[in-house]
C-alpha cells in the first residue's frame, strides 16, 4: 500500500498485506480503510497499516462463504453521513455507526451483494437478485428489479436523480446491459442509445462509476462508454484499451 500527500506526485510506502489481496480502498470516517481477502478490513494509521479486529467480531461473520467454496472477500466501501459501509462476499453489507469501533450486519449474506453505493440517506446494493435499496441506513431493505432483463448486477452509481445498474445472465455474463431508474423507486428502462444491443461480458462492479453530471463504464473488450444525460444518451470515448478492470469518474 503507497499514498502520496504531495503536489508533486512522490509517493511513500504504508504497508504490506501479507498473504493477502487488496480489493478496495476508501477515505472515510473510520479512517482509510482497506478491504481485502479473507473479508478482512485494515485502516492506515500511524504505524502502517492496522488489522481493524473489531471487523473481525461481527455477528454473523461465520456464516460468510463463496459460491466456489473458498474464503470470502470484502468487496467495496462507501458512507453516507455518519456511517460507513462495507460489502463483504458473499456476507452481505457491515456498516458501522461510531468510526469502526463496532460493526453490525444489515442485509440478509444470500442477497450475495456484489457493490454498495450510499448517499442521501440511500444505500443501493447491486445484487445477485437485483437492486436492493434501503432509505434507513441499511435498517431495512426492498428489492427492486422491474424493467431487467435479468436480476444478476454487479455494477451500481447515482449520477444526479438516477441510478445506473448493470445486469447479465450470470457470473460468466451473457446478455450484459446497463439499466437505468428513479433514485426513490419504480422499475429499470435499459440504456441502449449510443450502445451495443448486448456486451458479452458483465459490466462489473469497479468499472461504473458516476458524478451527478457524468456517468461511464468500461468493458472487458477495452471500450469506455460515458453519458451527459444521466444515462439517457452514451457516446464511446474510448476503444482498444486492455479489458477495463477499474474506472473513476472525476468530477
Amino acid at each position: 500500500m503507497w499514498r502520496t500527500s504531495d503536489a508533486e506526485g512522490r509517493w511513500n510506502h504504508v504497508g504490506t498485506l501479507d498473504d493477502l489481496r487488496a480489493n478496495c480502498i476508501g477515505a472515510t470516517r473510520a479512517g482509510v480503510v482497506v478491504g481485502t481477502s479473507e473479508a478482512r478490513l485494515y485502516r492506515v494509521g500511524g504505524a502502517g497499516l492496522e488489522r481493524v479486529p473489531s471487523f473481525d467480531e461481527v455477528d454473523g461473520r461465520a456464516d460468510w462463504y463463496t459460491p466456489w467454496g473458498g474464503p470470502p472477500d470484502a468487496r467495496s466501501i462507501s458512507e453516507d453521513g455518519d456511517t460507513v459501509y462495507v460489502n463483504v462476499h458473499v456476507g452481505g453489507i457491515v456498516r458501522t455507526k461510531d468510526e469502526g469501533a463496532s460493526w453490525e450486519s444489515t442485509i440478509d449474506i444470500d442477497a450475495d451483494v456484489h457493490w454498495v453505493w450510499a448517499i442521501d440517506g440511500f444505500v443501493f446494493a447491486a445484487c445477485a437478485r437485483g437492486l436492493a435499496v434501503s432509505r434507513d441506513r441499511g435498517g431495512s431493505w426492498i428489492l427492486r428489479a422491474g424493467g431487467l432483463h435479468a436480476t444478476y448486477c454487479r455494477g451500481v452509481a447515482v449520477c444526479g436523480d438516477t441510478v445506473l445498474l448493470s445486469a447479465s445472465n450470470g457470473p460468466r455474463g451473457g446478455r450484459s446491459g446497463v439499466y437505468r431508474g428513479r433514485l426513490d423507486g419504480g422499475g429499470f428502462e435499459r440504456c441502449t442509445e449510443g450502445l451495443p444491443e448486448w456486451f458479452e461480458h458483465n459490466v462489473d462492479s469497479s468499472c461504473l462509476d458516476a458524478v451527478p453530471d457524468l456517468a461511464a463504464f468500461g468493458t472487458e473488450d477495452g471500450r469506455v462508454f460515458g453519458s451527459s444525460d444521466q444515462g439517457g444518451t452514451w457516446v464511446e470515448v474510448a476503444s482498444g484499451l486492455p479489458p477495463v478492470r477499474c474506472l473513476l469518474v472525476m468530477p
